[in-house]
């Protein structure tokens, strides 16, 4: 298929359903969605972001302005404490986190009389360790991006064709993917990882992770990017703020960002 079949799939899967509430993140899929949502549905189609300290203020404000632009109608529901079962952090830590996470926005639409949730996962998604699809698939969750077959590449492209602000947007995942399983997540943790994330947009970084291992600060930016750290000013700046949020040692990763890189620990010890 062409990518506009794949979009008119994608409309055609959407517009079967009367009413629907997309679950949005403020990411790069979820956003395109709810621009499908609503020129498929019109006004029976809402968004619904889940406010909880695995999602840093930055993303809400994306999801916030995109939703704007859209025209969506847009809920924000609290999830203000981190469940025991995603605190300590297993490798199955995401299946609990979507179990829940779901679990609520599909109550949000239920009591508006919205009995239908999708959510963004693309065809891409499902070569990687993603326990939280097995989550959606129990709740019911529809996937429609999948469906329609539609890839990472086909969503930026017509992201940027409807002009999304989202459609270069670098990938991001929750703050709990920074700290590797069977270490605690707390919202202190997700916090000091926050502003760490922060400071290095604030340097002009684009495409970066803070993994944080207890009181290390393992920095993973784009391949193409590393060569900044050449520079002894920088180096010492991101040193000095990071420590400063509470971090005691702060080191590169040499190779650079990997998606999923928190997933090899699975792989190399079942290997």
């Amino acid at each position: 298929m062409t990518i506009d079949e794949k979009y008119q799939r994608l409309l055609a899967v959407i517009s079967a359903q009367e009413r629907t509430a997309v679950a949005f993140s403020g990411g790069v899929d979820s956003s395109f969605l709810c621009y499908a949502a609503a020129a498929a549905l019109g006004d029976k189609a809402i968004a619904v972001t889940v406010v909880s300290p695995m999602l840093p203020k930055s993303e809400i404000n994306c999801a916030e302005a995109v939703a704007r632009k859209v025209g969506i109608e847009h809920i924000l529901i609290e999830e203000a404490e981190i469940n025991e079962e995603v605190a300590a952090n297993p490798k199955e830590r995401c299946y609990f986190c979507k179990k829940i996470e779901f679990g609520n926005i599909l109550k949000a639409a239920q009591e508006r009389g919205i009995n239908t949730v999708l959510d963004g996962s693309n065809l891409d998604d499902l070569g990687d360790y993603r326990p939280g699809l097995k989550a959606l698939e129990e709740l019911r969750i529809l996937s429609p991006l999948r469906e329609a077959g539609l890839t990472k590449a086909d969503i930026r492209e017509l992201s940027r064709r409807f002009d999304l602000p989202t459609w270069d947007k670098p990938a991001f995942a929750c703050l709990a993917s920074r700290i590797p399983y069977g270490e605690r997540i707390d919202r202190e943790k997700l916090a000091r990882v926050e502003k760490a994330e922060d400071a290095l947009r604030t340097a002009g970084f684009r495409q970066f992770r803070v993994r944080s291992h207890e009181n290390i600060a393992r920095i993973e930016v784009a391949p193409e990017e590393r060569r900044r750290f050449f520079d002894e000013t920088l180096l010492d700046s991101v040193s000095h703020s990071l420590k400063s949020y509470g971090f005691v040692y702060v080191a590169l990763e040499l190779e650079g960002y990997a998606m999923g890189s928190m997933n090899r620990a699975i792989f190399t010890a079942h290997s």
